[in-house]
């Protein structure tokens, strides 16, 4: 690794500098994240619940961590100019997504969102799960750097947040039409909603008492606020976990856009100007190695995803989606970033030859989740019906894709000139066909959305979906030019390619812009219209939502690689962030596994349900109906008694419906979503996590039952039955 010259301490500072600090704090900040998904999802924690949660993370342990470090910060040491480069490109931001939303929203939302969308651009997860990274990457050799998190996230709370409150406000003073409150009110309105944020309230307090104290929080409060802030960490990031809960439901079709560019600014432009205003502003620093640190910690700022308190502010607007798109692609940016922090003095040599060992890993990882994907898709026989049977084709282009770069890894470093040509046949047209087929499954979903039917023979789009990228790689194959010293193989044949790449992904956005996502005593009958009914539903499921975030995680990647090959058309020396920019291509191209597998990887009926009746099996060594009461949890027989006594008759009078389940059969029966409703309406379940709980201790407690005792009790439209 070259250094600096005429700096000893460079070498030093670049080893000490190093990510064995980072995936560990990546894997502690998302695996907590992970925990407290699961824990929403599994409703051991449920939405009610969780607000508790939430309210003392934001109202307790947050402003107790903040008033310990503004009464502890050392202002000696901080870089103003840094400072100012992060409000200039914040505030930036914050106006470019606001003047575009104004332009382009219709006027009855049109402020309310500018205000809402500013704010999901500029507001970061500084806490949260910027600090430990941060804390990770610089202790050692920055500390200083780490006080910056708490003068930097003011920022947004004190100056831009309540710009776009005012939007809010504005927007409400509108609809109004008797325009009954004044400015000067709207105006007030606004600064004591921000006075009365004990985040705000307690930073003012700490920096006040920061000049009081002399540096140091008293003796007597100091494990009193040392016990709040030290909670915060792991509750914030739990909480974030339970926020993401249901989220992605909430796709519309108003949202899609919004949410690409929004991401887009977020995690792409936000760092970008954030690192270029330090270059701009920092020219007092006297040290390069200090102001090329400064840059690139500013780059990785601008990185960290939008905060989860915007999906409480947004929350009739539908970018909480968003946020839980952002935090996980944030990830592996910040990892690349971070990574890339230690390298940029590397041999260019060494940096291609890194690039090519990753691509290989994520492959050989991405295909063994591909191989399980397809396998699912295979078993449950989804592949026969539409658009899965695209969706098939997009997995085996990726299988194929892995399969290639696998291949390649071996045949570049070789003089064998047929084998590299073959390997890069097969490479180029099944990562082509990656490119294409988000597109032609977007039009599908359009096309079975407005005419119930596919009107365009599937053969045609599979034709499409494989037959442009392979005649794209015969043209460039006859007609291209080997560039002699790369073993890149996006960018083998040099321009020509890129500009290939180019034309294949404008045209596949242009095609994915047209997208439209949208979002019992038992039968006795051997062959159950509701049961058939109930498959029939299954069968016919869609998974509209899967999908249309599957094309929606696919496009921001297609505008990374887009970027990427403009990047280097237009510019001969491409630079350090070019570089990033290729190494998340790479992970974007080669990981598109990990996105199949956890979109469709855990089929519900094929793996999840069966091996939760194995699970509970194991739990209480017998069949559920073979449980005697005695055998039960205390908890579920006191719900299963309270509700016999007192609410079951009610409840059947109510939502017990005669169903025709045989050609002379009947039977008494309701849906889940009935009872869900019921249980809310009458006191039993605060929301609906509750509610599903309460009808799972019912069914464990033998009081109903799935009417072909197939299912548990689930919040959907699957029919159910009282026990007599």
């Amino acid at each position: 690794m070259r250094t600096l010259e005429g700096d000893p301490d460079s070498s030093a500072r670049s080893a000490t500098m190093s990510i064995d600090k980072l995936f560990p704090a990546l894997l502690e900040c998302f695996g907590i994240i992970l925990c407290g998904y699961i824990a929403g999802r599994a409703n051991i924690i449920t939405s009610t619940q969780a607000k508790g949660l939430g309210n003392f993370v934001s109202k307790f342990a947050l402003p107790a961590l903040l008033f310990k470090n503004m009464v502890m910060l050392d202002f000696s040491n901080v870089i103003w100019p840094f400072l100012w480069s992060i409000l200039i490109a914040k505030v930036s931001v914050f106006f470019i997504v606001c003047v575009l939303t104004l332009i382009v929203s219709s006027p009855e939302s049109r402020y309310s969102k500018a205000g809402l969308f500013s704010i999901f651009a500029t507001q970061s997860n500084d806490f949260a799960l910027g600090y430990p990274i941060v804390e990770a990457l610089y202790q050692s050799t920055y500390p200083e750097y780490l006080q910056y998190i708490y003068l930097v996230a003011p920022v947004s709370l004190m100056i831009l947040n309540p710009i776009g409150f005012a939007l809010c406000e504005i927007q409400k003073w509108k609809d109004q039409g008797n325009h009954q409150q004044s400015k000067l009110k709207i105006v007030g309105l606004v600064v004591l909603q921000v006075l009365k944020n004990p985040i705000v309230f307690m930073v003012i307090v700490g920096i006040i008492a920061h000049y009081f104290m002399h540096q140091r929080v008293p003796a007597f409060m100091a494990e009193f606020v040392d016990g709040l802030a030290n909670s915060f960490g792991g509750a914030a990031l739990f909480y974030l976990g339970l926020t993401m809960v249901g989220q992605l439901r909430k796709l519309t079709r108003s949202t899609v856009v919004t949410l690409i560019l929004l991401i887009t600014a977020k995690l792409l432009l936000m760092p970008l100007i954030c690192k270029d205003m330090v270059d701009l502003l920092d020219n007092s620093n006297t040290s390069a190695l200090n102001h090329s640190s400064l840059s690139n910690y500013a780059f990785l700022y601008g990185v960290f995803p939008t905060a989860p308190s915007v999906a409480i502010y947004a929350v009739y607007y539908n970018v909480t989606s968003g946020m839980v798109i952002s935090t996980f692609l944030s990830a592996p940016i910040m990892y690349v970033s971070a990574w890339l922090l230690t390298i940029r003095w590397m041999d260019p040599q060494r940096l291609m030859n890194s690039l090519q060992n990753i691509s290989f890993n994520i492959s050989i990882v991405s295909c063994v989740a591909l191989v399980w994907t397809i396998t699912v898709m295979f078993l449950s026989k989804k592949f026969k019906r539409l658009p899965h049977m695209f969706t098939v084709n997009l997995f085996l282009a990726q299988f194929l894709t892995c399969v290639g770069m696998i291949l390649w890894n071996f045949v570049v470093k070789e003089d064998n000139f047929i084998g590299q040509v073959l390997t890069f046949t097969m490479l180029c047209t099944s990562l082509y066909s990656t490119y294409v087929w988000p597109g032609l499954i977007a039009l599908s979903l359009v096309l079975m959305k407005r005419f119930e039917d596919l009107k365009v023979s599937p053969g045609m789009f599979i034709i499409a979906g494989w037959g442009v990228p392979a005649l794209v790689t015969a043209v460039l194959l006859i007609s291209g030019e080997k560039m002699p010293d790369t073993i890149d193989s996006s960018f083998f044949y040099g321009k020509a390619q890129v500009i290939i790449i180019i034309i294949i992904i404008i045209i596949n956005e242009s095609v994915s812009s047209t997208q439209e996502p949208f979002l019992n005593s038992r039968c006795g009958s051997t062959d159950c219209l509701l049961v058939q009914e109930e498959e029939l539903q299954q069968t016919a499921d869609r998974q509209v939502a899967r999908h249309v975030l599957l094309c929606l995680l696919l496009t921001v990647s297609l505008l990374a690689n887009l970027s990427s090959c403009l990047w280097l058309l237009f510019n001969p020396v491409p630079g350090s962030l070019y570089l990033e920019l290729q190494f998340f291509c790479a992970v974007a191209n080669y990981g598109q596994g990990f996105l199949s597998f956890a979109l469709f990887g855990l089929d519900k009926h094929l793996i999840i349900l069966p091996f939760k009746k194995r699970l509970r099996r194991l739990c209480y060594g017998k069949k559920q109906e073979e449980l005697l009461p005695s055998d039960l949890p205390e908890d579920i027989r006191m719900t299963c008694t309270q509700f016999n006594k007192y609410h079951k008759d009610q409840c059947f009078h109510d939502i017990v419906k005669k169903r025709r389940c045989g050609k002379s059969t009947m039977v008494g029966c309701f849906l889940g979503c009935e009872l869900v409703e019921w249980l809310q309406q009458v006191g039993l379940a605060q929301d609906s996590g509750e509610a599903v709980l309460y009808g799972m201790r019912l069914q464990q407690g033998g009081v109903l039952q799935h009417i072909n005792q197939e299912y548990d009790f689930q919040d959907g439209y699957l029919h159910y039955c009282f026990k007599t």
